[in-house]
Formats: C-alpha cells, sequence, structure tokens
C-alpha cells in the first residue's frame, strides 16, 4: 500500500512539530519539508481537525502538537487522510471475478493488517530518542523528498 502526499505530509508535520516546544509557521515547515506553502496549510488545517495539532492566527501566531495529541497513533492520522476505502474497488470496475474472488478478501486482510500495526505507534514515538534531535535541529537546506516526490 502506497500512502499518498498528504498522508506522507501529514506524518513528517506532525514528527517536526512533536518535539518542539515552541509554534513554528506553515511557511517555516514548507520550506523545512521543501514543499508547496499551500499544500502544507491545507494538510496542517487537516491536522488540526483531527486533534493532531492546534493552531494560533495572527502575527505572533503558528502551529504546534496539540496537547494530548502524543496518544494519537500513526493509524489514526493515515486513516483520515486515506480514508477507509478498500486496496481495489472491485465495485467502480464492474469485474466479473467478484463473486468468487479470493484476493479481495486477502487485500482486506493485509490493509487490516497494515493499519494495526500502525495502530499500535502512537505519533509521540515518531520524533522520540534520537529522532528528536534530528527533527529539533535546524536544517541548512530542505529535507531530502522521497523518491515518490521527486
Amino acid at each position: 500500500m502506497k500512502l499518498n502526499l498528504s498522508t506522507d505530509m501529514a506524518l513528517r508535520i506532525a514528527m517536526l512539530t512533536a518535539p518542539a516546544s515552541t509554534r513554528t509557521t506553515v511557511d517555516e515547515l514548507a520550506e523545512r519539508l521543501d514543499l508547496p506553502r499551500s499544500h502544507v496549510a491545507k494538510v496542517v488545517q487537516r491536522l488540526q481537525r483531527i486533534g493532531v495539532l492546534f493552531t494560533v492566527r495572527g502575527r505572533s501566531g503558528g502551529v504546534a502538537f496539540a496537547e494530548g495529541a502524543e496518544r494519537i497513533t500513526v493509524g489514526r492520522v493515515v486513516r483520515a487522510f486515506e480514508g477507509e476505502g478498500e486496496v481495489v474497488s472491485c465495485e467502480e470496475t464492474g469485474c466479473a471475478l467478484r463473486a468468487g474472488c479470493r484476493l479481495r478478501v486477502q487485500l482486506r486482510r493485509a490493509q487490516a493488517a497494515f493499519l494495526a500495526v500502525l495502530d499500535e505507534m502512537p505519533l509521540a514515538e515518531l520524533a522520540d530518542g534520537p529522532a528528536a534531535a534530528l527533527l529539533l535541529t535546524p536544517a541548512s537546506g530542505p529535507v531530502a523528498r522521497t523518491p515518490a516526490q521527486t
């Protein structure tokens, strides 16, 4: 299962904000992640709606990890951004094999197992230990993009 770009951005924004003791701005996040500001702003809004971030508007405003967000799981964020849909869309394609298909059942099981593993990991653990120091270090340049982003 491949996560969409918004989900990837959401997890990286959570990782950057979790260990920080101060607010950051959408512009700073966009620069640090080398992503378009408009996309980062949309993802920040969605993260706020699910309780991962809190935002303060205005000149001295910014974005920060919300109180209690450390207990939110990676699985919850993935579901919020990916939805609850199945890996394959048998109804949309009108597949003739649908009635006796065994693949769909196995893909559902695999997806459930994938999400179950992510449900075991709280967001706080993504930015815990040695990762915290790295995440808190101001980047001299943008964070490297993943191959899917290039």
